[in-house]
C-alpha cells in the first residue's frame, strides 16, 4: 500500500443499523494486543457503512452496499509491514464497538542518504496522529456513545467526512462516566481482548451481526471487540434485523420486567437474554439492558440467559391446497 496513495473501502451485508461513524486507524504491531497502539489516519461522522438509511438495508449477507468510501495514506507514515483496523459505532441498536483487522505493507521511496533522518521524521508524523476512539467498554474506557446518534470523535485527527443527513440532530459526541481515560484504554489504542462478548464462531451471537468491509488485504490477525470475526479481512456477513428505538432510563433500583423484558442494571455484560416465545432478545451492554429486539425474520431463539443464544431456522409452515368439488373429475380406467 503505497504512502500517499488513494484507498477505497467497500463493505457487503444488509445489518448497516441505521449507518453510524467509523474509523481507519494503523498499528505497527503485526499481531496486535489489547495494549496495541493504534492512531487514527481517517474519520467518518455519520453514514458509516451506510448513508441515508433508518435500520438496516436487507438480509442478503453478500450484497455489496450500495455506499463506498475512500481514505487517504499519510505519506509521511513509516514504510514497513503494519496492522489496518476498521472501527464502527452503529447509530442504531445496542451500544457496541466493530473492528476489523487486515496487514498491510506500506512502501514509499526513500534516500538511502537521508533514511535514518526520515525514519525519525516519520515515526513522530505517526506519534502525532490521534489514538483510536474507543468506546462501550466499560473495563477500559469512560466512554459510551448515545443510541440512535452518530458519535461524534473527540479527536478525529486532520482527515474528517461527514455524512450526517443532519448533522444538528443526529450527531452526538460521546457520553462520559468520568475518569482519565481519553478514550483509549491505559494510553494504547488497541480493543478489548475479552470484553465478555459471545465468540462469533457460528452457532451463537447475536443474530445480526455488522458488514463486512473490504480490507486492502487478506488473513485478519486478531480481533479485538464484540461480535467480529477474524475469518480473513471480513466480518461476519449480515444478517436481517429490527431498528430499535432509544434506550430506556435506568431504573433507580435492581432488574425490572417492562413488556416482558428487563430493565436496569446488569452485571454479566455480554449476556443475552432470549425472552418467552423465542422472538425477541436483550443483551447486557455497558452495565445496562438493552432494549427488547426482535431476532432475525425466519429465525428463534432458545428462551433464557447466557453468554451465547442458540438460534435455529424456523421451518416453513406446509401448504394446504383443497380444489373445489366441481374442480374433482373421476378417472376411469
Amino acid at each position: 500500500m503505497p504512502l500517499g496513495s488513494t484507498q477505497k473501502l467497500a463493505f457487503k451485508g444488509g445489518a448497516t443499523h441505521g449507518g453510524g461513524s467509523c474509523q481507519v486507524s494503523v498499528t505497527y504491531d503485526k499481531n496486535p494486543t489489547p495494549k496495541s497502539q493504534f492512531k487514527v489516519i481517517h474519520s467518518i461522522i455519520g453514514g458509516c457503512p451506510a448513508k441515508n438509511t433508518e435500520g438496516n438495508i436487507g438480509g442478503d449477507p453478500g450484497a455489496a452496499d450500495p455506499d463506498t468510501y475512500s481514505f487517504k495514506v499519510p505519506d509521511d507514515l513509516p514504510t514497513g509491514q503494519a496492522t489496518l483496523a476498521w472501527t464502527w459505532y452503529n447509530k442504531v441498536g445496542n451500544r457496541e464497538i466493530y473492528m476489523n483487522c487486515a496487514p498491510v505493507t506500506f512502501t514509499g521511496s526513500k534516500s538511502k542518504r537521508n533514511e535514518s533522518m526520515i525514519e525519525i521524521r516519520d515515526q513522530s508524523a505517526f506519534d502525532k496522529l490521534p489514538d483510536m476512539f474507543v468506546a462501550n467498554i466499560q473495563s477500559i474506557s469512560k466512554y459510551s456513545t448515545k443510541d440512535s446518534m452518530n458519535v461524534v470523535f473527540p479527536d478525529p485527527g486532520e482527515s474528517v467526512d461527514h455524512f450526517s443527513a443532519n448533522p444538528k440532530q443526529d450527531d452526538a459526541p460521546p457520553i462520559s462516566s468520568g475518569g482519565s481515560s481519553s478514550g483509549a484504554p491505559g494510553g494504547s489504542t488497541g480493543g478489548s481482548g475479552d470484553t465478555g462478548a459471545p465468540p462469533a464462531d457460528g452457532g451463537s451471537g447475536a443474530p445480526a451481526s455488522p458488514p463486512a468491509a473490504s480490507a486492502p488485504s487478506s488473513a485478519s490477525p486478531g480481533i479485538f471487540a464484540p461480535t467480529a470475526s477474524s475469518g480473513g479481512s471480513q466480518a461476519p456477513s449480515a444478517t436481517s434485523a429490527v431498528p430499535q428505538p432509544s434506550s430506556p432510563p435506568p431504573s433507580s433500583g435492581g432488574n425490572s420486567s417492562s413488556a416482558g423484558g428487563q430493565t436496569g442494571p446488569c452485571s454479566n455484560e455480554g449476556e443475552f437474554s432470549c425472552l418467552t416465545g423465542g422472538t425477541s432478545f436483550q443483551q447486557c451492554a455497558s452495565g445496562q439492558w438493552s432494549v427488547v429486539q426482535q431476532v432475525a425474520a425466519g429465525t428463534t431463539c432458545s428462551p433464557g440467559d447466557g453468554t451465547s443464544m442458540k438460534i435455529a431456522a424456523v421451518a416453513p409452515a406446509k401448504r394446504h391446497v383443497r380444489f373445489p368439488r366441481s374442480h374433482a373429475h373421476r378417472i376411469h380406467a
